[in-house]
């Protein structure tokens, strides 16, 4: 009698957890597997190394950086990995596609550049924020900043105030830099 009852809850129990396992790649299982892959830059960045005491940097920025807890990045860069390249960059697309958690921020392209921006949480209070980019010049890539209650348009306005000059860009400048630990 105990078998009879055993057996069904074993299947039902067996079930859910089938059922509960997900097949779909998630954003942080790619960081943590392109972290082991020696053709990619990977950095993390924790919440204290954001900290700025510089009396140059706005109080605006500074409260910009406090709702940051940290940043990831893994980026392959084109020369010498042509083929992975295209994996990724497909890879990546995959994630992204259809996927509820993330919401489009924004998209542009630019000298050969496409970056899209995704974010979770609350558009007056957003929790986390990707920026997805590939061109053939530099690679692909992908920067996240996990927060809390992070502001779209300090983060942009605070993005806008560094300079970047875009026809400089070279992966393979911060991959040495990053190597010499």
């Amino acid at each position: 009698m105990k078998n009879i009852i055993k057996t069904p809850l074993l299947l039902l129990f067996l079930l859910l957890i089938t059922a509960s396992c997900k097949n779909e790649k998630s954003l942080q299982a790619y960081l943590l597997e392109s972290q082991e892959k020696k053709e990619f830059i990977t950095l993390d960045i924790p919440t204290s190394f954001l900290k700025l005491k510089s009396q140059d940097v706005s109080e605006d920025v500074k409260f910009t950086l406090e709702s940051i807890r940290k940043v990831n990045l893994v980026a392959l860069p084109f020369e010498g990995n042509e083929s992975a390249y295209e994996d990724e960059k497909t890879t990546l697309k995959e994630l992204f596609k259809d996927n509820n958690e993330y919401k489009t921020l924004m998209s542009m392209k630019a000298k050969g550049m496409n970056v899209k921006l995704y974010y979770s949480g609350d558009t007056e209070a957003i929790n986390e924020v990707i920026a997805f980019g590939y061109g053939k010049k530099v690679g692909v890539g992908v920067a996240r900043l996990l927060g809390s209650n992070m502001k779209p348009a300090k983060i942009i306005e605070m993005m806008n105030s560094i300079k970047i000059d875009p026809d400089n860009i070279n992966l393979k400048q911060f991959k040495t830099v990053f190597q010499k630990k």
